[in-house]
């Protein structure tokens, strides 16, 4: 029997889930200071991007294309970072980040630079909104 999909417990909580695309589960990070998407296939046992087969690994990097378009259009940047680290969550994921010249850890990484910064009341609930729609997951 094959083991079953499950969110590693950090990513879980850190982020809110925007929804599923085809491979990808979507998740928001829980960080107001940036705009960031995390996509994590639904699939067990992954730790690297080339434990997907070439057909998934091609649909990964399409859908963070498309995470990447669609946090843009929320969250106008300079630069979209995409990454897939795994240093602390081994469970495969892949960082989709807008970043804006002068955000808090400019130019260097987000990974690690201070401390995650809250969102106002409502205000990743309507990022979440907007997200899933320009995904056409609502």
């Amino acid at each position: 029997m094959s083991e079953a999909f499950g969110l590693d417990s950090r990513l879980a909580g850190d982020t809110l889930v925007v929804g599923d695309l085809p491979l990808s589960r979507v998740l928001l990070m829980r960080d107001a200071r940036y705009a960031w998407l995390v996509l994590v296939p639904r699939k067990a046992g992954l730790v690297e991007v080339s434990d997907l087969p070439d057909e998934e690994r091609a649909l990964l990097w399409q859908e963070a294309g498309l995470a990447g378009s669609a946090l843009r259009a929320v969250a106008p940047c300079d630069k979209l970072n995409i990454g897939a680290l795994g240093n602390i969550v081994r469970q495969l994921h892949v960082h989709v980040v807008a970043r804006t010249e002068g955000d808090a850890a400019w130019p260097g990484p987000v990974w690690g630079f201070g401390k995650a910064e809250p969102y106002a009341d409502g205000e990743a609930e309507k990022r979440v909104e907007a997200l899933r729609e320009l995904l056409g997951l609502s």
